[in-house]
């Protein structure tokens, strides 16, 4: 302990000794902490100027995937500095007409939230940075032209990105550059879940399962090889 003590004294002079090296380093605290606060409000400009084009290109995403009277309204306050500046920003959103706009997480249900994020991950496809993009059950709640839309985006960002899909649409499933099965099964004591990767004509062959379940017959499996062919990339 005695050593110990001797070595904190001399560390102790080392640092608020000769040439007032504590002083320096405060200096160099002070002038890192303005050019952070003069960072985070120029990046604060920059969102404040951003926000109304984001809100409104997301909002007509939604419009297109099924969402039409969504309302997006973003709230930028104040935080404290971090690493991402001195804002915090909360999308509020008002998914049908005559609702207050609240927060995604207490308003919207699983299937909004997959088609917001979605939306959200076309508009900043661009500029964004996520390797991998994994959406479940994204189709809750559509059918039809607008599923169709759902499975165009995700191959439009699977172009930029890597995006995993769990779907039950095969309007949805055709779009994909590659397809998976998973299937389950089991008792009481124990279930087990196995993936297999889909050949074209296993594709063809699920495609028209997923539209008419076990019951497929000629003009099902024609109707699926007519969507694989139309909607995968490059068809």
């Amino acid at each position: 302990m005695v050593e110990l003590a001797a070595d904190a004294e001399v560390s102790l002079r080392q640092l608020d000794g000769d040439g007032g090296r504590l002083a320096e380093l405060q200096s160099e605290v002070e002038a890192a902490e303005r050019r952070a606060k003069a960072a985070a409000a120029k990046l604060s400009r920059a969102r404040k100027s951003a926000l109304p084009r984001f809100t409104r290109d997301v909002e007509a995403e939604l419009a297109d995937l099924g969402m039409e009277d969504a309302k997006l309204e973003p709230a930028l306050d104040a935080a404290e500095m971090g690493a991402r500046g001195t804002d915090a920003l909360t999308l509020l959103i008002a998914a049908n007409p005559g609702l207050p706009a609240a927060p995604l997480a207490q308003t919207a249900s699983g299937g909004e939230l997959s088609r917001i994020a979605l939306a959200i991950q076309v508009v900043t496809s661009e500029v964004g940075a996520v390797p991998t993009l994994v959406f479940d059950e994204v189709d809750a709640g559509i059918g039809g032209a607008v599923a169709a839309t759902v499975g165009e985006l995700m191959q439009e960002l699977g172009g930029r990105r890597q995006v995993l899909c769990v779907t039950h649409l095969p309007q949805v499933a055709a779009f994909a550059d590659a397809h998976f099965r998973v299937t389950k099964v089991g008792d009481d004591a124990a279930v087990t879940a196995s993936v297999a990767a889909l050949s074209a004509p296993g594709r063809i062959e699920e495609l028209a399962r997923m539209l008419a379940g076990s019951a497929i017959t000629a003009k099902t499996r024609a109707h699926a090889k007519e969507l694989f062919e139309r909607h995968r990339r490059g068809g």
